[in-house]
């Protein structure tokens, strides 16, 4: 293995290095049961059909005698894609959700939105009620979804209300990259028992790592939030930092090196590389989820989560024109939005943005504007407040969240 000083120098997203398996348990009772479990998986996104096709894999390759997954998407297409590129001896399409509930041990559920998690667990419900197990069942429940807190009580009872069935909670840390190596961290709350029979079925197929949150299955996806809230409250330190630098003339180039040096954890490696060559393409995860579950108690993600409204506006006026560089963007793109308020491009800091953003919208006149800044609504804090004259206020219109203003002088 590499030296740690080599090792923390690979970006995250060509985390390569030998991984360490850390499980918290020791091994389930029955082995022999257990390995031959029946699994299915619920969801193929863009991170749940990585993570479906390493089990698949995983579970043939190194363990015996394993009956094939079972999976389930509401679109049939990515189900035949899975079983085109592993093969029926991996993977097996399920015609229905109540397919994967009756046939599995253990069914890992990756979903998209509140609602599709009401309808999938509604359609569990109704038919383990009519069909209850005979034996242990465990639902893992890896879904980051704006509300999910909010559903876990519903949830939980649900199944709870159902003979042998238990609800485990398992989000997991880490971008499609890692997803696709096989080196997420995995967050578990929930039955002691299903969580030791979910480790080893997870670990090292999908993940590299397990945290036990203990038996309160809110525990985990709380613990998410409070994970997710570290990377972006880091990205909103650095696209801070390149702002400046690149305002005042030094450059992020030099930024990204400080970084590298004083700061070589894989998220700074990471991210700094990303913002610092504008490489902001990457399936999105929702940023809004950060402040509605807990009313954004660090300032910090307040402001980011603000930015990344701010580039989404932007990158969303750009399509309408057909000049995006970028299909979708990631978290890293909410630098675009200290950019504006610094009077750079969003996407391009050797140009002006506010010129692009007036024209784009076609909002204002581009030679009234004399400053972008950003407003953080729930403190009523405005950057660069020093500017007088009329301020205007745009918004989303998916959800109607502040956008940006802009002070026109």
């Amino acid at each position: 293995m590499a030296g740690e000083k080599d090792r923390l120098h690979i970006p995250l997203s060509s985390f390569k290095q030998t991984l360490v398996h850390d499980l918290p348990y020791s091994r389930p009772a029955t082995p022999g049961h257990f390995n031959q479990a029946h699994v299915g998986w619920i969801g193929l996104g863009a991170m749940g059909y990585l993570m479906a096709r390493n089990l698949a894999n995983h579970r043939a390759t190194h363990l015996e005698h394993q009956p094939p997954l079972l999976v389930w998407n509401r679109s049939k297409e990515k189900s035949e894609k899975l079983v085109q590129e592993l093969g029926e001896s991996k993977v097996v399409v399920a015609q229905t959700v109540s397919d994967v509930a009756t046939k599995c041990d253990i069914i890992i559920t990756s979903l998209s939105s509140d609602e599709v998690i009401k309808s999938v667990y509604k359609d569990i419900a109704t038919t383990l009620k009519a069909q209850p197990p005979a034996k242990h069942r465990i639902f893992v429940e890896t879904s980051t979804v704006t509300h999910f807190l909010r559903l876990l009580g519903e949830l939980d009872a649900i199944l709870s209300s159902i003979i042998h069935c238990h609800l485990v909670t398992a989000p997991v840390f880490g971008p499609p990259a890692l997803a696709e190596s096989a080196g997420l961290i995995i967050a578990l709350s929930g039955d002691y028992r299903s969580k030791k029979e979910v480790a080893y079925a997870l670990v090292p197929a999908i993940g590299r790592r397990v945290l036990d949150l203990g038996g309160n299955v809110e525990k985990a996806p709380t613990f998410k939030l409070i994970g997710n809230s570290l990377v972006l409250g880091s990205l909103e330190l650095i696209a801070e930092a390149y702002t400046i630098a690149e305002k005042s003339g030094i450059g992020q180039d030099i930024v990204y090196e400080y970084i590298k040096e004083l700061i070589p954890a894989p998220i700074w490696l990471s991210y700094g590389e990303k913002c610092c060559t504008t490489n902001l393409m990457a399936p999105s995860a929702s940023p809004s989820m950060l402040t509605s579950e807990h009313n954004s108690p660090m300032p910090a993600i307040d402001s980011a989560h603000h930015h990344l409204l701010t580039a989404r506006a932007l990158h969303e006026a750009q399509a309408r024109t057909g000049s995006t560089s970028f299909p979708v963007l990631d978290w890293s793109a909410l630098i675009a939005g200290t950019r504006v308020a610094a009077g750079l491009d969003a996407f391009d800091s050797g140009k002006a943005c506010i010129h692009s953003l007036c024209s784009l919208q076609g909002l204002v006149n581009p030679s009234h504007v004399m400053s972008a800044f950003w407003t953080c609504p729930r403190r009523s804090r405005i950057r660069n407040s020093g500017w007088e004259g009329e301020t205007r206020t745009y918004r989303n219109k998916e959800d109607d969240r502040l956008a940006c203003q802009l002070v026109i002088v």
